[in-house]
């Protein structure tokens, strides 16, 4: 048997991947309470927290040893991704990743960015249209890494772009290419295309890991409400209407994980081979956390729809973070069109 045909099928974790995952759930376990992720809503930002994270190495695992990185692959980033979703970390951890990852494979990368010292911040849409755009990170970013026509260069502005208030609380702002105070092509070509095109990948493997990680804790949070409130005697969590749409979710947890975790192995092994995986997961969580979160909303009632619960901060979370990517309907159009593609070619 091939060495790798037995990983394509099996998306268990091993030891190493459980430590890796112990230590960020402890991390943000200790650094980030949901009253970290509420103080810092006006600003979609907390800087303690982000150097907490880089100085923890999350932002150097991501890149290979050649350019002063850790050498992590992209399952051990999606692992990472989970337990930030899990705390709604108010950090653009993942923008940051996806965005040095690119910069190092079009010929090197700062090595502040690595650090984490400079933040970059990412344009993670699907269609690279010319102009103005919104984009999740660019309020805190020290350099924003877009695509403009066929090239993908690096912009900074001496006065960072004002946020824009959004329902993800990312720190979202305005960005106009044209405008940027400097403006550094980092490549140009088809293949500089083919690798932002693959970076949008990494972004959306990644942010599909952070919403299942943030619909996983959400459940949390619904089950042990409905296992300690009470109506005619029994816990609401025995009643088949609360028990069921529980259930339901853990279905969407275990299969957006497997499916994250897939498409990140092929990603880094036969990238070619399934290209529509990463937006399959994408797609999926993006459709799915959002029923999820509202459906933990309902159990809690009342106390769900208050701005002072934690349901509140993920619901808010998990209909707006995909949508940093644009609408997930043209990742859904591209991934029929890849399968479209193929099967012609196979007919």
């Amino acid at each position: 048997m091939d060495r790798y045909e037995l990983r394509r099928l099996d998306y268990s974790l091993s030891e190493d991947h459980k430590d890796l995952q112990a230590a960020y759930r402890q991390f943000f376990d200790t650094h980030c309470s949901i009253e970290v992720v509420w103080a810092a809503e006006e600003s979609g930002y907390d800087k303690s927290l982000w150097e907490r994270l880089c100085a923890m190495g999350a932002s150097t695992m991501a890149l290979d040893e050649s350019v002063g990185g850790d050498g992590a692959t992209l399952v051990d980033l999606t692992l990472v991704a989970e337990e930030l979703g899990r705390a709604v970390a108010p950090v653009p951890w993942i923008d940051h990743v996806c965005a040095t990852r690119l910069w190092a494979r079009l010929g090197g990368v700062d090595p502040e960015a690595v650090e984490g010292t400079q933040l970059l911040g990412f344009d993670s849409r699907v269609e690279a249209t010319p102009g103005r755009r919104l984009i999740a990170s660019a309020a805190v970013a020290d350099r924003i890494i877009v695509r403009d026509g066929d090239d993908v260069v690096a912009l900074s502005y001496d006065a960072r772009p004002e946020r824009v208030a959004n329902l993800g609380r990312l720190p979202m702002a305005w960005v106009d290419p044209d405008s940027a105070d400097q403006r550094t092509v980092l490549a140009s070509g088809p293949e500089a295309v083919a690798e932002y095109a693959r970076a949008l990948d990494e972004w959306r493997v990644l942010t599909a890991a952070a919403l299942t990680g943030l619909v996983e804790q959400t459940m949390t949070i619904a089950a042990e409400f409905a296992k300690s409130r009470y109506t005619l005697g029994v816990p609401i969590a025995t009643l088949q209407a609360i028990s069921h749409p529980l259930a339901n979710m853990a279905i969407v947890v275990q299969g957006g994980r497997n499916l994250a975790h897939r498409a990140a192995w092929f990603l880094d092994n036969e990238p070619t081979e399934r290209p529509e995986l990463a937006g399959s997961a994408f797609v999926f969580m993006a459709e799915e956390a959002p029923k999820a979160a509202t459906m933990a909303v309902h159990i809690q009632g009342g106390l769900g729809v208050s701005t002072e619960a934690a349901a509140t901060a993920y619901l808010v979370r998990a209909r707006g973070w995909a949508l940093a990517g644009g609408d997930p309907a043209d990742t859904a159009k591209q991934i029929g069109r890849i399968v479209a593609d193929r099967e012609a070619q196979s007919a």
